[in-house]
């Protein structure tokens, strides 16, 4: 059984390139993720946290569990 995020659709997730704030290679990141390491100089680039599922979603602590939720939201975890 794969569990699959009940709050998530996969149709919703868009694209968009952040350059390396270190070289300036453009990375493309997925609007679900925040963090990526650039493949030419294999730093980690950050994209801008902006309001996501786990401050809306009613599903969020089951779905990522208590403690991680709470990291989440502190910017803690990428």
């Amino acid at each position: 059984m794969v569990f699959k995020c009940p709050g998530q659709d996969n149709r919703n997730i868009k694209t968009e390139e952040i350059g390396c704030f270190t070289c300036g290679y453009k990375i493309e990141f997925f609007s679900d993720e925040i963090k990526r390491f650039c493949p030419r100089c294999k730093r980690p680039v950050f994209k801008n946290r902006l309001a996501g599922c786990i401050d809306w979603c009613k599903y969020a602590k089951k779905c990522v569990g208590d403690m991680r939720l709470r990291n989440l939201k502190k910017g803690l975890i990428c």
